[in-house]
């Protein structure tokens, strides 16, 4: 027993003779415990921080590839010309790009998908029409690009949507076959994705059936463009062919019954499909109207749930390697 005041912590316990009136002052310490428990967090914290987030991050991570290095042809001079972007849109797209999402390494299964964002061809929805299908595909195990193609409506472009937007959409296939070891792809699983103009792009490119590739020498222009299958989300109706070859790819469609503008374009496509007797789904919602995206926004349950429908048809079609069906129904 310590009969002179006693230092713990750089603090004095003072305690009486005997031990009969031991007088600690309890807030005190109480308050040095206090404080050294935050400190114990904050060194959590910043061991997460330093240690654990960027992991996190990296494993969500995206990169972007160019879709020619030197810029576009004959548009070479416009290649360092910057981008316009806010809140939800990209435009001003002069050097066309894919922004790539690789799948994890437990859930990659070959396959890959080039999505076109819509927008009119004056924009691009690269978040809602870009990056959130990226998001939900690579979870399933798909390698993903996100195709910044050109935009004949902007303001002032130089470019025309049956030629440059094409082009991009074209290149954009033949780039991801290029370098399809490279990401552990198949290059017979290969399909795009289209939502509103953007799936204007991917008509253009899987119902035109170009055969110049099998005469370039160039590495990746001599890999075929037409994609194994397709994805059009309530597609623009321009593009669309009165019949379809025998040999064009599988096909999903889906759009709301309401959409004035877009859920023709499926039905057309449908019959086309049907006559040449080549595998298609369609989904004709009842509600929806335009642009609803990948369904989150929505207070439909058809609506807020349709990715379900895609996975499905991924899965029963063996897009992807394994057999269990990817469950990714939401829960609200």
């Amino acid at each position: 027993m310590c009969y002179s005041p006693c230092i713990w912590n750089n603090t004095p316990l003072s305690l009486s003779r005997g031990g009969s009136n031991i007088r600690l002052n309890y807030q005190r310490y109480r308050s040095h415990f206090y404080k050294s428990l935050a400190m114990i967090r904050k060194l959590f914290f910043l061991a997460y921080v330093i240690c654990i987030l960027p992991a996190a991050l990296k494993a969500q991570s995206s990169f972007v590839i160019p879709l020619w290095e030197n810029g576009a042809p004959g548009f070479e001079k416009l290649k360092d010309v910057p981008e316009q972007a806010k809140d939800y849109w990209v435009k001003n797209i002069n050097n066309p790009s894919l922004t790539v999402f690789l799948p994890p390494k437990d859930k990659a299964n070959g396959s890959a998908v080039v999505i076109c964002p819509g927008g009119g061809h004056r924009l691009l929805v690269f978040n809602a029409e870009g990056i959130e299908p990226a998001k939900f595909l690579s979870d399933l195990g798909v390698t993903v690009f996100v195709l910044k193609y050109r935009l004949g409506r902007d303001t002032n472009s130089p470019y025309k949507i049956e030629v440059h937007a094409k082009q991009d959409g074209e290149r954009a296939m033949r780039l991801v076959r290029a370098r399809a070891k490279e990401w552990g792809i198949d290059p017979n699983r290969v399909g795009m994705m289209g939502f509103s103009a953007g799936g204007e792009v991917v008509d253009m490119v899987a119902f035109d059936n170009d055969k110049s590739y099998m005469k370039s020498s160039d590495r990746i222009d001599a890999n075929y463009a037409t994609p194994n299958f397709i994805i059009q989300i309530y597609p623009g109706p321009l593009f669309i062919p009165d019949t379809v070859p025998v040999d064009a790819p599988p096909a999903f469609l889906l759009a709301a019954d309401d959409d004035l503008c877009c859920s023709p374009s499926v039905v057309k496509l449908l019959q086309a499909y049907r006559a040449a007797k080549v595998p298609v789904e369609a989904h004709i919602l009842e509600r929806g109207d335009h642009g609803f995206n990948m369904g989150t926004r929505s207070k439909l349950k058809t609506v807020n749930t349709w990715p379900q429908r895609l996975a499905d048809w991924l899965s029963d079609n063996n897009y992807f390697k394994h057999t269990d069906r990817p469950k990714v129904m939401n829960d609200h």
